[in-house]
């Protein structure tokens, strides 16, 4: 008969034991962590301080810049406390919160980039009824329409896995609460467990992955159209800088967690689950800031704004 005792902590096993490489690993993703949370600070004060870019576009942008900063914020602050730590632990209810932290806020990351490829979709392919189709209410029930139901969406996942038995062998081989090395970690019969994920995830990251996609498709239609080869590439100029994050978002998710059973090496799993935690919640701002002509010269002008207001 199983042993099956009340798991009170779990240990992350995280990448290496080797205390120089732990220090390595330490460095770098605390300067990826600090960019991204500067970075996405600065888009989100960008577009709050300058009214040029108070449009549905930016103000979306925001939106996803404020998610990216607590996603990352449910990962790494204790990924870095455990590369310094000896004993790398996390309680069960901690466990349990991370685990519906990331489900949630990568769900409504999804929404988000669905409701900014139907954005972009009206305004590059119906310009006239713009303003009518997308006003601020319109923008409004959206936006919070994803932070909702992304809320709601992080619920089932994290109340089946926390009523699942876990023995008293609490290794976690993974350098945070993920699904995959849980179910891994459980004692119980994790078929049912297994499949509701698996239809949630296929769901949710397949209708937000197809919306986006038909979306761009009528948007390069619509593109294609366009006689002159200036305007063209000024049309696609507006919407290849959300189409590199989301080609790189649904990526990585899709191969994670669009997959009936988790038979993921472990290893190959915290290398694609470092993509989606820690580098595209950096690559966002870096994206946008450096492909956006709007965005730059917003930015300058609030700096030379302030620079200014110094030398008063």
């Amino acid at each position: 008969m199983t042993n099956v005792t009340a798991v009170l902590e779990f240990r992350l096993l995280g990448f290496s034991s080797n205390p120089h490489c732990q220090i390595l690993l330490f460095t770098v993703f605390l300067v990826i962590y600090i960019l991204t949370i500067l970075g996405n600070i600065t888009i989100i004060s960008v577009v709050t301080l300058e009214p040029r870019l108070h449009s549905p576009m930016y103000k979306f942008l925001k939106n996803l810049s404020f998610l990216e900063v607590c996603y990352t914020t449910t990962i790494v602050p204790k990924l870095l406390a455990n590369l310094l730590a000896k004993r790398k632990s996390i309680s069960f209810s901690g466990c349990m919160a991370q685990l519906y932290y990331f489900i949630s806020l990568g769900a409504t990351e999804c929404y988000l980039l669905a409701v900014m490829a139907y954005d972009r979709f009206l305004a590059v392919c119906e310009p006239l009824h713009y303003g009518m189709t997308m006003t601020a209410e319109s923008y409004t029930r959206l936006a919070v329409g994803s932070w909702v139901t992304g809320v709601f969406t992080g619920f089932l996942p994290c109340l089946m896995v926390s009523r699942l038995h876990f023995c008293s062998y609490n290794l976690i081989d993974h350098f945070f609460c993920d699904i995959s090395p849980l179910l891994k970690l459980s004692c119980s019969d994790t078929t049912v467990t297994e499949a509701v994920i698996f239809i949630l995830s296929l769901l949710v990251l397949s209708s937000c992955f197809l919306l986006t996609l038909v979306s761009y498709l009528l948007i390069i239609l619509s593109i294609l159209k366009i006689p002159s080869a200036s305007g063209k590439r000024i049309t696609f100029s507006t919407c290849s800088s959300h189409l590199m994050v989301v080609t790189i978002y649904y990526g990585t998710m899709i191969s994670m967690y669009v997959r009936p059973t988790y038979n993921l090496s472990s290893e190959l799993n915290k290398a694609v689950s470092v993509l989606y935690t820690v580098v595209t919640p950096l690559l966002n701002p870096v994206i946008y800031s450096l492909r956006n002509k709007a965005f730059k010269k917003a930015l300058e002008k609030i700096v030379i704004r302030h620079h200014r207001l110094r030398s008063l």
